[in-house]
């Protein structure tokens, strides 16, 4: 049986409904893309009140760099726990309460959305996706797409962090 791991309020906890929760495993496939853009500093400096902004600012890059080893790790299919527990830990400081309670509003909006659904991709389009799946070790579709998609966020959440001015 999994244990949540429970968000540390900063301030008085609420003294009712639920308990806000920090992220899961299963939930990093919808999760990943979601907190890329929302720690993203220009997000911080359009809703300063979401972020904790002490540490927003001296903990970003790191932040980023953890979350980047936690998309190697999932694409490599090893365990992520040791990486997440740190990552959570790190989310749970950049974060104010009502931030964190507005990601886990649009997470949850994510996951209600997330269906299975049919699309018309061509033949070729097919037969690359199942070379690159091949290479990677990867067992479905929705794992290959998922991969390219989160490196490809990886990869531009770098680029923006080094056209970032110091």
């Amino acid at each position: 049986m999994m244990t949540k791991t429970l968000w540390e309020y900063h301030y008085a906890a609420p003294s009712s409904g639920r308990k806000l929760l920090l992220l899961d495993k299963t939930e990093l496939v919808f999760a990943l893309p979601l907190i890329y853009r929302m720690v993203h500093p220009e997000s911080v400096a359009e809703r300063a009140e979401w972020f904790q902004l002490n540490q927003s600012q001296l903990s970003y890059t790191e932040l980023i760099a953890n979350l980047n080893l936690l998309v190697q790790l999932r694409k490599k299919n090893q365990s992520v726990d040791v990486q997440l527990k740190l990552v959570n830990g790190q989310l749970n400081q950049y974060f104010s309460d009502l931030g964190w309670r507005m990601v886990r509003k649009e997470l949850s909006q994510i996951k209600k959305r997330q269906k299975k659904s049919h699309i018309e991709v061509s033949k070729d389009i097919i037969l690359r996706l199942k070379r690159y799946m091949e290479l990677e070790g990867l067992d479905s579709f929705d794992q290959a797409l998922d991969t390219l998609l989160s490196e490809h966020t990886a990869a531009v959440a770098a680029l923006r962090d080094e056209q970032i001015p110091s």
